[in-house]
This record gives C-alpha cells, structure tokens and sequence, in this order.
C-alpha cells in the first residue's frame, strides 16, 4: 500500500511539473537556476533596464537591484506583485551602476555592495545584480538573500528574490529582521 501511495504522489508531481503537453517551463524541480559570478564595475557595458526591488521601509532586508541588458534575448522579470518593483529603461552602464548602490545602500547595517553577473546556459553574461551586505555581527551573515534566476519560454528570465531561511524565520511582525517590531 505504502508504494501505491508513492507511487500516486510521484506521479501527481509529474503532471504538476510537466503538465499534459509535456512542458516543464514552469517547474523549478527538473532544471538548474542561471548562474551567477563575481565581476568588476568596470566590465559593466551597454544599456540596462534597472529593476530596483524592495527598499520599500527604514530596514527593509529584502532588497536588490537587477541591471538587465537591453538589446538581448532575454528580460528579467522578477516574481513578486509589480508594486513591490521599479523599472527604468535605457540606462547607460555606469549611470545604472551607480543608482543601483545607491539604491541597495540605505540600511543603518549596510556594509557593501557586491557586485555579480548572471549568465545564461551558456556562460554569456545577460545581466548583473547589485545585492547589498550587511555588517555580520547585525544579522549572523552578511548575505541575507537568495536570489534565483530561472529561464522560462521566450527568453523570460523569472527571478525568485526572498530572505535566507534563518533570517526570514527570525523577523519580527511589522517590519525586517532587524526591526523593532510592532504593527
């Protein structure tokens, strides 16, 4: 009885991920997330649509900036409600740059920014993230997000953006990690 059952399960997630056509486009279970790497603000050329995300209050943790390279295939597009985002289009390299620390540079624990690429399959970089660090004696660690890049149909690029599990679990009712709480 007990392997009908897992039987059954595994199948229901068979069809959760692949549908009845066969597709897995919007199942993380089957596929890799886009890699991410290290890079130099100096590599940063072209023109960008900045998407600054959060930022939204005095200790909002859940914060990031996405610089997503106009003229390719792809478009990031993260998954949260469009009014927890901004987007400005056709920002030239260095000017995006600096918005983007600027942005991510607010909170009283804010240490640096680090700055990383986010390539495609095949190592091509499609973009950059701007994600600030925090003083680690404030939070335990200094990188308090997870950051995910998923490439779906017709080159979209879904970006999961949420607090690290041990930061999320400690946040206090009325604001971030580091807040003083209340409603």
């Amino acid at each position: 009885m007990k392997e009908k059952y897992i039987a059954v399960l595994f199948a229901l997630l068979l069809i959760a991920c692949f549908g009845m056509n066969g597709s897995n486009t919007d199942c993380h279970a089957f596929q890799k997330a886009l890699r991410t790497e290290e890079a130099k603000p100096d590599e940063i050329k072209g023109t960008f649509t900045l998407i600054l995300y959060g930022g939204s209050f005095l200790d909002d943790l859940e914060t990031i900036a996405l610089l997503d390279s106009e003229g390719d295939q792809y478009i990031l597009e993260p998954f949260v409600p469009d009014f927890d985002y901004r987007m400005k289009k056709g920002i030239p390299a260095q000017e995006a740059f600096k918005e983007a620390e600027t942005f991510v540079n607010f909170h009283p624990s804010f240490w640096r920014s680090q700055l990383s690429r986010i390539l495609d399959k095949e190592g091509k970089t499609i973009g950059y993230e701007v994600r600030p660090l925090y003083r680690s004696f404030t939070f335990g660690i200094s990188d308090v997000l997870d950051v995910n890049y998923w490439l779906k149909a017709k080159g979209m690029i879904k970006v999961t953006i949420k607090l690290i599990p041990s930061i999320e679990k400690n946040k206090l009712p009325g604001g971030d990690a580091g807040s003083a709480g209340g409603d």
